[in-house]
């Protein structure tokens, strides 16, 4: 292989057995599942397959040869039947007649819905004439980084030929299209004892005549590449060797937790990013290698890399021997800002008269030596697998650069396909983003009911949620039923006692790794005590205020400095309590913890205006329902205090209020998501009553 696990092969997966009890289709997606539940055999979102079938035509009843291909979009490895275009293949076959050349391809597109077959809704994708034109039944596409090494490799057609002989050809770079499936066509008539072909600056192609057949030359072809890779590569210097050594793990995540809401800050002023942070041994060997600097100039070359990376990534000058991080961050807005000044280059260097208007000018991806690799991206999934396609990005360089020379695609090619007119329609058919889309939000008491309820409001709006508790049983199971929910790359949970200053110094830290900054706290972990001031103890007293008053300050201190060192504003959303603005009976050390939560928000508030960050007010009261408040000796008190059983409580708060409604934690959580939300971008030092109406409470 190209990267530390050379050592491994692809293993032949499929079952003959499984597969025959399959309809065609579904052999299909067995066959796409299968391959692509291996990274090294495509990317992510990566290449595609096909099945040329015979169907009974809806309309006729007759026999006819249907073109099954992926679909626009979509992934190998969780593909289902709906993944799949449908399409006769006698009129694909008859677009030849409509082709008006090279320089009309893009039109051809246009004809592909008027091929469907049986009212298939999905889209099929550019690259569908290559599969419906190669003569064969059954066609693998795929994005092996072994085989894009040779594919980018500056003698990459001699390579071919060495390493497969006639068994698979070659053909030079052309972007995707009807043209490309025009020349995969001859290429097949003229070689038909051929089993596929390696596509310069692209992937492989390879057939069969049965599924078995196609899967197993896909599978056997990149083995040998791998192999071949692996015997040429013994006793060669990598990237030309290694000239800085890694700082160790612990250091290299607090640089990433300096550095990365930095960047994100520098970033994100027309939309917030959200960020990943990969220091693997591949991305370690490549960053810290005397060849960094002339390889990431030379950008990717495969056009599924760059889509996702960029052209070119961002490194970052660092010297782990003499590691000064300040000294990064004081270059870091001119190293950000000369990389717009070259993108913006590139982009008036290459445009037509008709591309698109510029996009956003700012690397995806940051290289730093000693400490390893940053990606950005509108939200954590496409952040994290932008830096898995710059993994295979490293791996191709790494093959093709041991082995011959590596060349990435002129920056001409490349700017053809990210400014692609089909690739702009694509992305203009993009759903608009959610309201909270790039935003980090961290919850504290992040696993009872209210701040489980809360997570889940943000959550629904796009935003991603780090679940603060100091529970862990009941964090692992709010994480697990989010991340359940909304996918794991949106969640993650992390024990903290908000009382341990060491502990809430660290948890932000990890929130500006996993996430690369913050925009919303929610200080929310609570407790509820009850005793006459008689019986009020100092350590019942001091827990009440260590919990809900030391609590919210550290949080919020360690949430401003995040703030300030990003530069885009945030949001502090306090949970606090009708307490905090009505006496209760039996429950001062509460009342007053509470009382300071409320007057301390009004503080950073003030604080925090200029900086764009604001800070208000939620005040429940009576929540029963789904709070580990009310399932401790606190029910028993306040019903106590009341001279009523315990199964009366909800009632009683119920009927007191003016509205006579319980109040539930979503009720809550929607009012943290209105001040967390720009629908109170005008709105700080604000508090909001959700008691269902208590005169008490009222705060003017």
């Amino acid at each position: 292989m190209l990267d530390k696990r050379s050592g491994t092969r692809l293993a032949n997966l499929w079952d003959e057995a499984k597969a025959q009890a399959m309809s065609e289709p579904e052999r299909l997606v067995y066959r796409s599942n299968v391959l692509g539940s291996d990274k090294r055999v495509t990317n992510y979102g990566g290449g595609n397959t096909s099945s040329k079938i015979w169907q009974k035509d809806p309309l006729t009843g007759e026999d006819v040869e249907v073109l099954w291909v992926k679909g626009s979009g979509g992934d190998s490895a969780s593909i289902k039947l709906d993944g799949f275009a449908t399409l006769y293949m006698d009129k694909l076959r008859a677009l030849k007649g409509l082709y008006r050349g090279v320089e009309h391809e893009d039109e051809m597109v246009g004809y592909l819905p008027h091929c469907t077959f049986n009212l298939n809704p999905r889209a099929a994708s550019i690259d569908t004439p290559l599969h419906a034109f190669v003569p064969k039944p059954y066609v693998d596409h795929m994005h092996p980084d072994a085989i894009i090494a040779i594919a980018a490799a500056k003698d990459s057609q001699a390579l071919t030929k060495e390493i497969f002989g006639d068994t698979i050809g070659w053909l030079p770079w052309k972007r995707p299209g009807f043209e490309l499936g025009l020349w995969l066509e001859k290429f097949c008539i003229e070689n038909p004892e051929a089993k596929g072909v390696v596509l310069a600056s692209h992937g492989l192609f390879s057939w069969g005549e049965t599924p078995r057949e196609c899967y197993e030359t896909t599978i056997s072809v990149i083995n040998q590449a791998i192999d071949w890779f692996e015997r040429k590569s013994e006793g060669k210097p990598i990237f030309g060797g290694e000239v800085v050594k890694s700082l160790d793990a612990p250091a290299r995540r607090a640089v990433a937790a300096k550095l990365m809401p930095r960047i994100r800050g520098l970033i994100s002023e027309k939309s917030h990013k959200l960020g990943h942070f990969d220091d693997s041994p591949a991305v370690l060997e490549f960053v810290n290698s005397k060849d960094l600097r002339p390889l990431a100039a030379l950008g990717t070359s495969c056009p599924d890399h760059f889509l996702r990376t960029k052209i070119r990534p961002l490194v970052i000058e660092f010297d782990p021997k003499t590691p000064d991080v300040d000294a990064v961050i004081a270059r870091l807005h001119d190293d950000v800002a000369e990389y717009r000044v070259g993108y913006q280059a590139y982009y008036d260097r290459c445009k037509h008269a008709d591309s698109p208007p510029v996009r956003d000018p700012n690397a995806v991806v940051y290289l730093m030596p000693g400490v390893g690799m940053f990606t950005f991206a509108g939200d954590k999934a496409t952040a994290r697998i932008s830096g898995e396609f710059y993994v295979n990005a490293i791996n191709v360089m790494r093959g093709a650069s041991t082995v011959s020379a590596y060349v990435g695609l002129p920056d001409q090619e490349a700017f053809d396909i990210e400014y692609w007119l089909l690739e702009e329609a694509k992305l203009q058919r993009l759903p608009k983003p959610k309201a909270l889309a790039g935003q980090i939000a961290l919850v504290t008491g992040g696993a009872g009911g209210i701040g489980r309820a809360t997570a889940n409001r943000l959550l629904r709006e796009g935003a991603c949620v780090v679940l603060a508790d100091i529970d862990e049983a009941a964090l692992a199971s709010a994480n697990g039923e989010l991340a359940q929910a909304y996918g794991k790359d949106f969640v993650r949970p992390l024990v903290i006692n908000v009382t341990a200053e060491d502990q809430v110094i660290s948890g932000f830290a990890e929130t500006a790794v996993e996430f690369g900054g913050i925009d919303i706290l929610v200080s929310n972990a609570g407790l509820a005590t009850s005793a006459p001031i008689e019986e009020t103890t100092l350590a019942l007293w001091n827990k009440n205020m260590d919990i809900l008053s030391t609590g919210y300050f550290l949080v919020s201190r360690e949430a401003f400095r995040l703030f300030r060192a990003q530069k885009i504003g945030g949001n502090v959303v306090f949970v606090a309590s009708k307490n905090g603005l009505a006496a209760s009976p039996n429950a001062a050390a509460y009342c007053t913890a509470k009382a300071a939560e409320i007057h301390l928000a009004r503080c950073l508030a003030l604080e925090g205006a200029e900086a764009q960050i604001r800070v208000n007010v939620v005040n429940p009261d009576a929540v029963l329902r789904g709070s580990k408040i009310w399932t401790g000796e606190w029910k028993e008190q306040r019903a106590a205090a009341y001279k009523m059983s315990t199964d009366d409580l909800e009632e009683h708060y119920r009927s007191r209020s003016m509205l006579k409604r319980s109040v539930f934690p979503e009720d809550i959580a929607e009012a943290i998501y209105f001040f967390a939300s720009d629908m109170s971008a005008k709105s700080t030092g604000n508090i909001v009553n959700v008691d269902a109406g208590n005169a008490q409470s009222f705060t003017r």
